[in-house]
């Protein structure tokens, strides 16, 4: 046997005992035991749904604004001679008060020359009368035929008599008008906001003097959205009467929280074009509490911005629910009796931070989960704990929120 022949028998040898180890290690290697590994079954909590009447309230907000509200301007020219003490900002006066008073010596001038006029005027006229009768009575003295004419009896001067009259009549009118607007009186009992002069001054007519407003009545214009008219149940037609609709206000003043209240007895003509809100009109007595109502009150100043808690309308089985329950906008996780998942679109009537009213598409009793779950799918099986407190929503207020 030559040495090349030999070598080729080690190094195959060689080989072949590396394959042998190899094949023993990889077959002698005990089998890994199978283990059963147990998934936790997530646990969730659940409300049960019942379901009960509810009262429906919209939130809204707005600023107290005046219902009449005026500039006050004199209708003559003249020097200001008198300035009532209630006339300053914040001022209040009753309907009729003299507020200002404009310097009348000329206008009684006027008046006087006025008066002249009228009684040259009726001379003129009782003149053209007599003058009239006398042409007749002569006309039948001296025996001529057939009726004079209207010339032959000064008609034509007789009717510019009485026309002349007429006119100095209306002149002293006006003379007696212009002198009466020396006085300006209060239109409506209110208050002064803004007082624009003072005694000394002259005035010319459309002159701004201040502006007024009426304290009888104030309004709050409060936006609701197409929604939230829907639940105060305010009819859109301009041909139906809208019926009273309860309003609480509600603000803070002086340190204080206040409430007053209100009605909506109306809507506004249009929709805003930005907004796209329709304005309701709330109105409030007697705001400041002059005539009596409701001494102890706090005033309802023109500009406090206020909250109003505004009352809609009534619902008959509705199921209220924890907000948390509610899952996107208008779906919910019911847990079915052998505590699997089931996914379910409903109506929402109402929602608002704390809970959501459904009204139509839950049953009665049903399981409701009220917790979050990472990444629920249908079908999935969950542990019930002990279930959350019931809502209970009978007879209750709804807040204003968005569904």
């Amino acid at each position: 046997m030559t040495k090349a022949t030999k070598r080729k028998l080690v190094t195959f040898g060689a080989f072949a005992l590396g394959l042998i180890l190899i094949f023993a290690v990889f077959t002698g290697k005990p089998k890994p035991e199978r283990q059963e590994v147990d998934i936790p079954v997530p646990a969730v909590h659940v409300v049960k749904a019942v379901s009960s009447d509810i009262q429906v309230n919209v939130d809204a907000q707005g600023s107290v604004t005046p219902q009449r509200e005026i500039d006050l301007v004199p209708e003559i020219a003249g020097k200001i001679i008198n300035v009532a003490d209630g006339f300053l900002a914040g001022g209040f006066f009753k309907k009729g008060d003299v507020l200002i008073r404009i310097e009348p010596r000329d206008y009684k001038f006027a008046v006087t020359r006025a008066e002249a006029e009228l009684a040259s005027a009726r001379q003129r006229l009782a003149l053209e009368q007599a003058e009239g009768e006398q042409a007749r009575r002569d006309w039948v003295q001296l025996g001529e035929e057939g009726e004079p004419t209207p010339l032959v009896l000064r008609e034509p001067q007789l009717a510019e008599a009485r026309a002349q009259m007429a006119a100095a009549q209306a002149q002293l009118d006006d003379a007696r008008l212009d002198l009466e607007r020396t006085v300006i009186r209060a239109p409506f009992a209110g208050r002064v906001r803004q007082k624009n002069v003072d005694i000394g001054q002259y005035v010319t007519p459309g002159s701004v003097l201040g502006r007024i407003y009426a304290t009888d009545v104030v309004e709050v214009r409060l936006p609701l959205t197409d929604r939230q008219i829907g639940y105060l149940g305010l009819p859109h037609s301009p041909h139906l009467d809208i019926p009273p609709v309860e309003v609480t206000l509600k603000a803070r003043f002086a340190g204080e929280y206040h409430e007053w209240p209100a009605r909506i007895y109306r809507t506004e003509g249009a929709i805003d074009p930005r907004s796209r809100v329709l304005y309701a009109v709330a109105e409030v007595e007697d705001p400041f509490g002059l005539n009596g109502q409701d001494k102890d009150r706090a005033p309802l100043s023109v500009g406090l911005f206020v909250e109003a808690d505004i009352k809609g309308k009534a619902y008959k089985n509705v199921f209220a629910l924890p907000r948390q329950a509610l899952k996107e906008q208008n779906q919910l996780i019911i847990v079915k009796d052998d505590n699997t998942l089931e996914f379910r679109t409903v109506t929402v009537l109402q929602s608002n931070a704390t809970a959501a009213y459904i009204r139509d598409g839950l049953r009665e009793g049903e399981r409701v989960m009220s917790s979050t779950l990472e990444n629920p799918v249908d079908g999935m099986t969950v542990q019930v704990l002990e279930d959350d407190v019931q809502l209970n929503a009978a007879a209750s207020s709804v807040g204003g929120g968005q569904p």
